[in-house]
């Protein structure tokens, strides 16, 4: 069963821990991406992270429902069908859930989890994401206290941050946010391990100067060091144990350099979505570019089907999708590392 267990998920984040590199999390919308993730993870032997934000729920379930947690259940029910066609483990996540919609979208699909366990079912969803950052961090962390004995009641994995990710992602504008937010200090690191120890598992967004979105070389300044400065004033007080299980916010357009000294410091788990969405849409804009006259009919003409159906051009968008994950897979040093079979 590709769609991992709890257990499974759990192995995989150890195994990345371990062995220093980290999956590629994709936010998918639509039937044709979550293929081209599949697709993707399987050709690299990469086991992968599959997930959906609120927008994302919103656009798949339909111009005329608009139900962000109708949707995700949708795309989830849909991947866990598809992904038993590959050889290759599939972790389902939802992306940030600000404070304002915990009750809206967060709890209802942690119900939904609850109500499959209650069927002798497996999890709908393996991780979700509290993005509380919003808040100050006391705030903040009794929030994500709250939530996660909540998980854990169903061996569902949360994802906190503290700090900011600056930028704009579906609808969520950081990008005025002033600078001294967008680094996690090592003593906001050292409150939630104290805070969230032994409450169930979580991985943490620890922010470093990544933004959402894409960049020209220069205009974003990444201090994995922060990273670093703030697990070891962890592990020392702690001990080895207490190391985070980091999340990289903002992957997009980042040098392959920046992405791999970040691994070193214990991130397993890298958002991908701003270049996955180029990827998609590059070969589409190309398609009609190219065939101006057959996908429009122009002064009379009657066009050519073999080049308006969408069919012709999202086979396209899927493997641009495809192809831009698999190098993503390369760079986080996923390629090669599936633990399907072994767990």
């Amino acid at each position: 069963m590709p769609i991992a267990t709890p257990q499974q998920y759990a192995a995989m984040l150890d195994a990345a821990q371990d062995g220093n590199y980290a999956y590629p999390a994709i936010n998918v919308t639509s039937l044709v991406t979550i293929n081209a993730a599949l697709k993707a993870f399987a050709d690299k032997k990469s086991d992968g992270i599959i997930q959906v934000s609120t927008g994302g729920g919103q656009f798949a379930s339909g111009l005329g429902v608009n139900d962000a947690v109708l949707g995700s259940i949708v795309l989830a029910e849909a991947a866990h069908r598809l992904a038993d066609q590959y050889d290759v483990l599939i972790g389902l996540h939802t992306d940030h859930c600000q404070p304002g919609k915990v009750e809206s979208f967060l709890k209802p699909l942690i119900a939904e989890t609850r109500r499959r366990r209650e069927a002798g079912e497996g999890n709908l969803f393996q991780s979700h994401m509290l993005d509380a950052s919003e808040l100050p961090l006391k705030e903040n962390i009794e929030l994500s206290k709250e939530i996660l004995k909540l998980c854990a009641e169903c061996e569902i994995i949360l994802e906190v941050e503290a700090g900011v990710v600056g930028g704009e992602e579906d609808g969520v504008d950081h990008s005025d946010m002033p600078d001294d937010k967008l680094y996690t200090s090592p003593e906001d690191m050292l409150e939630v391990y104290e805070s969230l120890n032994g409450l169930g598992r979580y991985m943490f967004a620890a922010t470093f100067g990544n933004v959402h979105g894409h960049y020209k070389p220069g205009a974003v300044k990444l201090r994995p060091d922060i990273l670093k400065q703030g697990q070891e004033a962890v592990m020392a007080k702690h001990g080895k144990e207490a190391e985070f299980d980091l999340v990289f916010h903002g992957g997009s357009g980042t040098p392959r350099h920046e992405l791999e000294e970040t691994l070193a410091y214990g991130v397993v788990k890298m958002n991908i979505d701003t270049d996955t969405q180029y990827a998609f849409t590059r070969p589409v804009v190309d398609h009609i570019m190219k065939n101006y006259e057959g996908v429009l009919k122009i002064e009379g003409e009657i066009g050519n089907k073999k080049v308006y159906d969408p069919r012709s051009y999202l086979k396209k968008a899927e493997t641009g999708v495809s192809e831009r994950l698999a190098t993503a897979c390369d760079d986080l040093h996923s390629t090669g590392n599936t633990i399907h079979g072994k767990v």
